[in-house]
């Protein structure tokens, strides 16, 4: 009797559990077919001061595109990863979320070597990514493909921005300083390059290139100043902008000389300078207090409705990301890659600070940058005498980009 009363139980646990596992995977797939699920993958820990307000920027496009009824029928479900800021990992995170939570696509990505890893990845594994932030031009040129777009102004589109700026200044003697990996030096080469275009006497007098994230400060600012330059360009943002700033300040080094600088005029980079903000530089940034078109202020009064806060260019890139993601779904009626690869190609999308089309060309889009004076207004840095520059007039020639890019 013991003996039957065991294999009766036992077979009722096996037909239980079987059941089990049916309804399980029966929801699941039921969930899987209510949401449309998107991998976003970025590099949190490693760059919060960029990145959480990003993560803001994309939650608030989320939620008002879901309750606008969603995309095809669907709500968006976005599933993010951190990628420490390692493209080994930013690859590992990629296949996790293709393999285990069955994303239909991929976004995200903000230094240039995870960029590119999900870039290759996307190529190879033929998933739609579209690089929100990463800078290289790499991601639209040399290593472009079918499958990845690309949000921001890259590198060249930043330095050709400013390089009319810097023509005007007629400096004749260069310092150069850059973080030293694919971003800095490719601000450098673009740099160079486009100077020496439009000022063939133009001298690049001393160059510093500190690793990313390890810049020893009073030697950079030391060696740019015995070089005696006319003027700076400067490619250091994050924490290595805060102590090349803080040093330069401290011996005088930027007293007489002009500076032009990418990025430094994001809020993210300028604010936790404070009053030690530097002063009449000519630089990019994100004046967001001083845009005053309907489009804009209303993306600012929700966003600061929503989290108490204003907005960083974290915000402004990551709210648009997400809602070219959700105007390239509708585009494409599907989320299978070769169908949204090719809804991006020509895709216009209102951004809050302006209408962008993501080119066919060279799978990058045409969002500008604002250029002007950095300056202090009640203790904190700002940009003043700024202007937005349209990113479709800083692109290469179409000729030049077949050059760089290979047939996709």
């Amino acid at each position: 009797m013991k003996q039957f009363n065991f294999q009766f139980d036992f077979r009722r646990s096996i037909l239980w559990a079987a059941s089990a596992a049916v309804l399980s995977l029966a929801s699941g797939t039921a969930s899987a077919q209510e949401t449309i699920k998107i991998g976003e993958i970025n590099s949190y820990k490693a760059q919060p001061a960029f990145l959480e307000p990003y993560r803001r920027g994309w939650e608030m496009a989320l939620d008002e595109v879901n309750a606008a009824g969603g995309v095809l029928g669907k709500k968006l479900e976005v599933i993010a990863r951190d990628d420490n800021g390692n493209p080994g990992d930013s690859v590992r995170v990629a296949e996790e979320l293709m393999a285990r939570e069955r994303v239909a696509l991929l976004f995200g990505g903000f230094l240039s070597n995870t960029g590119l890893a999900l870039t290759d990845y996307a190529r190879q594994h033929k998933v739609f990514f579209l690089a929100a932030e990463p800078l290289t031009d790499k991601i639209v040129w040399q290593n472009g493909n079918k499958y990845t777009y690309r949000l921001r102004p890259s590198t060249y589109m930043l330095v050709a921005s400013v390089v009319k700026e810097a023509v005007k200044l007629k400096k004749k003697r260069w310092a150069i300083v850059y973080p030293n990996y694919e971003y800095g030096q490719s601000a450098v080469a673009s740099f160079k390059t486009l100077m020496k275009q439009a000022q063939p006497d133009v001298e690049f007098v001393v160059e510093q290139a500190p690793p990313l994230g390890k810049i020893d400060a009073g030697a950079v600012t030391q060696a740019l100043a015995d070089a005696k330059p006319d003027a700076i360009f400067n490619a250091l943002f994050a924490a290595d902008l805060g102590k090349f700033v803080r040093e330069g300040n401290t011996r005088g080094l930027f007293d007489h000389v002009e500076v032009v600088s990418l990025l430094t005029g994001e809020p993210e980079y300028l604010d936790p300078l404070k009053n030690e903000a530097p002063q009449n530089w000519i630089v990019t940034g994100y004046p967001w207090y001083a845009i005053n078109t309907p489009e804009h202020k209303k993306f600012v009064d929700a966003y600061r409705k929503k989290f108490n806060d204003y907005p960083r260019n974290g915000s402004l890139v990551g709210y648009s990301a997400l809602m070219s993601i959700a105007a390239g779904i509708r585009k494409a009626g599907s989320t299978d890659a070769d169908k949204l690869a090719a809804a991006f190609s020509g895709l216009q999308v209102e951004t809050p600070v302006a209408s962008i089309v993501y080119r066919a060309q060279d799978h990058q889009s045409t969002l500008g940058a604002f250029v002007g004076r950095t300056g202090i207004k009640d203790g904190k840095g700002i940009m003043t005498s700024f202007s937005y520059v349209d990113g479709a007039s800083l692109q290469l020639p179409d000729a030049e980009v077949r050059k760089l890019r290979p047939a996709d």
